[in-house]
């Protein structure tokens, strides 16, 4: 049996047989006379695997019996048409051989019975309709023509188009999304597109983006030629700048945008803009637009106009395009004047956003003006009359005014009392009591308060304000309630290294004097006799209420041993002393208790006028020849003890003067008077 090579390869179409073939059998006793059966698809079809099987044992040169199971053959391996031919042709053989008439295949319908001319014709038809296919693609690839498709579905990653070939066209999602993130087209739109390549996987990579690319250069380079704007939505942002759709996607660089940098970029998203085309890459599908090119020239064209008609003391009406901490600046028609802080209120200002936000339209005037720099400044406050011009006649010193506290410094709080008039409240000025530590303990900010007007001047722009004038003074009344001499009872509130303050009631506190804290001892720090918080008794001592002075002291509670020692002495008497400290020009003697006299070294010597030691502790027989009560000091001497006898014994000599031991003799001598060498003889004797 023989098989003709075209329907050889009419069989092996797409790796199987066809079942509408028919395979002619030709007779090896009879060739010209032939049989075409079809192949039955029920009992005797030869399927792929049995054809395998089949071939291979003819390779083998093995006979098979016609009952025996063929194996199973290999998804990998296809059965060559001539191998299933030599198979069928000896079984054929074998058949006849037998007897039998071999049937190789079953009935088929008579719809698809066709000759092997006709099969090849079919089969040659459809590789030049592939081969059409492919030269077609490959045109469309290489043009790049615009071919209009039909949307198919959308996936996740493609949108599925039919555009006229055996396989569909796949355009990417991204090319085809919106703004919100949206397909731009649905199933059964129709689109235009560029083929680029075929995919490995099947079916053709289309781009929505070089077809409107193709379709919007032409306008593009006329644009950029004729320097003409064009209009585009922001769709994203993107390194460096933003993605612009002015009918395909271009670059608009972030240097671009504005004629100032501009921080944040995504305000721009989902605006439409107008832009100027600045770069064209037609190879590439780059295009670079540019929108600060538009808004310099508009910006250039106001410029001049404005540069015309401005001129210092002119009002113009400006909007706010940009806050600093230190003022404004306003765009007055392409040209940018600058509104400082100090010049936007009479008053003061922590903010220049305090008084105007960016976009606001304000008048302003011009105040001076730099046409070479192009440097322009602005006020604001100038359009209205200065409030410190006629201040004194609107606030006279005494008055009573209510205003809202602005600020809170450590010092004092600043009190507004209208717009652009401010008056300080000192810390002092605010309570009569001494014990505020910070102004905010009293009041804050947007507090409003009552105060008195305690001056006004208005060239340095200050008026001083109080709060405590409002209030009774306990200072008035404080030296009727508490005379001189009168003794109170207090707080120790604080020590320092000058005295104590005793807090005798709320706001009233009183110094004791480190010098009025005790007769006898000479006190460095008052914490030597004092604790904070202890009670204790003075005496007051003195009353100032205009300086709001109160003095006090303790040791007045006690007698003054000064007082007491100088009423008991005086220069010539003798004491008893002992050594306290040495210095170089003498010694300081204790001769009563808290009382201390000095004895020079010129009067530390003896009889015989030799330097007697001073040691401390040690004790002398002192005479007194210095006596000054009001500055409470004693002089001493040694030396004059020996010249001179103590009153004492000058009083003890004429005492036995008197006696009547010698009366006879003695009443010549007793009427006379007493000298010094008669008590030196007496002594002389009491001694021997």
């Amino acid at each position: 049996m023989l098989i003709a090579p075209e329907t050889s390869a009419a069989i092996r179409w797409n790796g199987f047989l066809d079942p509408g073939v028919r395979i002619h059998m030709v007779d090896d006793h009879n060739p010209e006379h032939t049989e075409s059966k079809p192949l039955t698809t029920e009992l005797e079809t030869l399927a792929p695997e049995a054809t395998a099987a089949h071939a291979e044992l003819s390779s083998e040169s093995t006979p098979t019996p016609q009952h025996e199971a063929a194996p199973e053959a290999s998804s990998e391996t296809t059965p060559s048409l001539e191998q299933a031919a030599q198979t069928t042709n000896a079984a054929a053989e074998e058949s006849a051989e037998s007897g039998h008439v071999a049937t190789v295949a079953a009935e088929a319908d008579d719809d698809l019975n066709y000759d092997a001319a006709d099969f090849a014709a079919a089969l040659a038809n459809f590789d030049r309709e592939q081969a059409a296919e492919s030269a077609a693609a490959q045109n469309l690839t290489a043009e790049e023509a615009i071919v209009t498709g039909t949307v198919l579905k959308v996936t996740d990653k493609h949108v599925v188009v039919d555009i006229g070939l055996k396989s569909e066209g796949l355009i990417p999602l991204a090319q085809v999304l919106d703004i919100n993130g949206v397909s731009k087209f649905q199933v059964g739109d129709a689109v235009e597109v560029v083929v680029e390549r075929e995919e490995a996987e099947g079916g053709y990579l289309v781009s929505y983006e070089k077809a409107l690319r193709h379709k919007v250069w032409d306008t593009l380079e006329l644009a950029a030629n004729e320097k003409t704007p064009v209009k585009g939505m922001v769709l994203s942002r993107v390194k460096g700048g933003l993605t612009v759709d002015i009918g395909i996607k271009a670059f608009l660089p972030g240097s671009q945008v504005e004629v100032r940098p501009v921080r944040n970029l995504d305000g721009y998203i989902g605006t439409e803009i107008e832009v100027r085309v600045i770069k064209l890459n037609k190879k590439r599908g780059n295009v670079v637009i540019s929108r600060k090119e538009l808004l310099e020239e508009d910006q250039n064209a106001k410029k001049a106009v404005t540069l015309a008609t401005l001129e210092e003391g002119s009002v113009l009406t400006g909007t706010v395009k940009n806050l600093t901490d230190y003022g404004a600046f306003v765009d007055m028609g392409g040209l940018d004047g600058l509104l400082h802080i100090t010049d936007m209120s009479w008053g003061r200002l922590t903010h220049p956003r305090d008084l105007v936000n960016v976009g606001d339209e304000i008048q302003v005037k011009v105040l001076k003006f730099d046409k070479d720099k192009q440097r322009v400044s602005l006020g604001f406050k100038q359009l209205t009359p200065d409030p410190w011009l006629d201040a004194i006649e609107r606030y006279p010193i005494g008055a009573q005014v209510r205003g809202r506290v602005l600020s809170v410094t450590d010092y004092g709080a600043f009190v507004e009392l209208e717009q652009g008039i401010e008056g300080l409240v000192h810390v002092s000025e605010m309570t009569w009591s001494k014990r505020m530590k910070h102004p905010s303990k009293l009041v804050k900010p947007g507090d409003e308060v009552d105060t008195i007007i305690l001056s006004v001047n208005p060239n340095d722009r200050r008026i001083s304000l109080g709060m405590k004038q409002l209030q009774e003074n306990p200072w008035e009344q404080l030296e009727d309630k508490y005379p001189i001499g009168a003794v109170i009872e207090g707080r120790v509130r604080n020590l320092t290294d000058f005295g104590a303050f005793i807090e005798i009631e709320d706001g009233i506190d009183g110094l004791v004097h480190v010098s009025n804290l005790s007769w006898t001892k000479r006190i460095k720090h008052p914490s030597e006799v004092l604790k904070k918080g202890e009670k204790v008794k003075a005496i007051v001592l003195g009353v100032e209420p205009e300086n709001r002075r109160l003095s006090l002291g303790v040791k007045q509670l006690q007698p003054d041993v000064w007082d007491t020692f100088f009423a008991q002495h005086r220069v010539g008497d003798v004491i008893k002393g002992k050594i306290l400290r040495t210095a170089q020009f003498g010694a300081f003697v204790e001769i009563a208790e808290g009382v201390e006299g000095l004895c020079h070294v010129s009067e530390a010597v003896d009889a015989h006028h030799q330097p007697i030691a001073l040691e401390v502790d040690s004790e002398h027989e002192f005479k007194i020849v210095k006596m000054n009560q009001d500055e409470k000091k004693v002089g001493l001497s040694i030396r004059a003890v020996g010249e001179e006898a103590s009153r004492a014994e000058v009083e003890s000599y004429k005492e036995r003067e008197k006696s009547p031991k010698g009366s006879s003799g003695s009443s010549s001598s007793s009427s006379s008077s007493t000298t010094l060498g008669d008590l030196i003889n007496w002594k002389r004797s009491e001694r021997e």
